[in-house]
């Protein structure tokens, strides 16, 4: 074990997924911010049409994610990042041609669909590229791919746009998906990981479509997930109401420093003392960070509320991942990933409707708490988990 833990995280594979995975979230960050801006100045289209431009694209991924696994096992690993990583970046150019909101809400749709294979199989291989001693460290890392593209994404994107038109930025996103691409040549899957030399079913079955072993964490998740997206979704809005739209602009600048900050602490602590230690204080300060917001009335508690959400919810996100990914063997690295994340993504699309009827019926400060109360309850689900279930190490991963 002592020599396991010596093994680098930092490999050519692990860095060049990284890098991959940052340029696909840069790109769908970008236009999560920008395309409503799109469709309502450009189109003149409705907010409503804006928001479906979202939506289609995570309920794309939500319906690819169950046949994802099945299509690793098809292809391997490595083949198909490199087909989804290609598709994505092509469709990316196919926005500089779009001029009508139909054939926009087709691309989003299918760019969704490439979309989710992607973030499936790229998150699988990252695993797979850790050693298994670090796999809590290393996923943590990796996750801050994912985080930061939150903050650069928008940024890049509204900075360009105050310059530049739309077809600008789009040719500027498919510039850095190119560069995507071209890093993905670099990942190696390690044999071991892969299922290529394994006979393939024709039919389909339960587990060729979900994990079951990674279905109970990725239900938790699932609902950290619906919290979460109250602050994906209505941060912006709720700060506008109360006359802090300037502080909103760095909330998630805050949130993303204090898990830069706290992350290699977290992750190494995940796996040297386990997923309780790291998850269940992560899901608390979530909680608090989530009151704090409700009860927020000037611009330094909004970005105090955003760091304890950084230091809480910014790990739970790999270590969750991590402990669906080490309830499997390594060659279901990818079934237990799409598991995962189709939870985990349909909590932040149901989470979008929930919140906003919650919103009109009983307004923001309620929203918020209501979302941490769930989060309360997740400490309670988790902790009930934890004790019926074995302890989730390095060694549950193996092939």
């Amino acid at each position: 074990m002592s020599k396991n833990k010596k093994q680098p995280i930092w490999t050519r594979s692990f860095i060049s997924i990284s890098l991959t995975q940052f340029t696909v979230f840069l790109a769908f960050y970008t236009l999560l911010t920008t395309l409503p801006i799109f469709v309502i100045e450009d189109m003149n289209g409705t907010e409503a049409q804006g928001g479906l431009t979202v939506t289609a694209m995570l309920l794309a991924a939500i319906i690819i994610r169950p046949f994802s696994g099945k299509l690793i096992d098809l292809m391997g690993k490595r083949k198909t990042l490199i087909v989804s990583i290609a598709v994505f970046t092509a469709t990316t150019f196919l926005y500089i041609f779009i001029e009508s909101f139909l054939p926009l809400l087709g691309l989003r749709l299918f760019h969704g669909l490439s979309f989710g294979l992607f973030t499936t199989v790229s998150g699988a291989i990252a695993a797979d590229v850790i050693p298994a001693s670090r796999r809590g460290e290393g996923l943590g890392y990796f996750a801050m791919a994912m985080n930061l593209a939150v903050v650069v994404g928008p940024f890049i994107g509204l900075l360009l746009l105050q310059y530049a038109p739309f077809h600008i930025l789009f040719i500027v996103i498919s510039i850095f998906m190119v560069g995507g691409a071209l890093t993905a040549f670099n990942v190696q899957v390690p044999k071991t990981a892969d299922t290529l030399d394994e006979p393939v079913k024709i039919k389909l079955s339960l587990s060729d479509l979900i994990e079951l072993k990674a279905l109970p964490i990725a239900l938790i998740a699932s609902l950290v997930s619906l919290s979460y997206s109250s602050i994906l979704s209505f941060i912006s809005v709720y700060a506008n109401a109360i006359g802090l739209s300037a502080a909103a602009s760095y909330f998630f600048l805050v949130f993303a420093v204090a898990m830069l900050l706290s992350r290699p602490y977290l992750g190494r602590a995940y796996d040297t003392k386990g997923p309780k230690f790291v998850i269940l204080p992560c899901l608390f300060l979530f909680s608090i960070g989530l009151l704090v917001i409700s009860f927020t009335n000037s611009a330094w508690m909004l970005l105090v509320s955003a760091a304890i959400i950084g230091l809480g919810y910014g790990t739970l996100l790999p270590s969750f991942q991590t402990m669906a990914i080490q309830s499997a063997p390594i060659k279901r690295s990818g079934h237990s990933t799409a598991t995962f994340f189709m939870l985990y993504d349909s909590g932040i699309a149901l989470g979008s409707v929930i919140w906003g009827l919650v919103a009109a019926k009983a307004g923001y400060q309620q929203l918020y708490i209501i979302s941490a109360v769930i989060v309360l309850a997740v400490i309670a689900i988790f902790s009930l988990h934890q004790a019926k279930h074995p302890h989730y190490t390095a060694e549950n991963y193996t092939a």
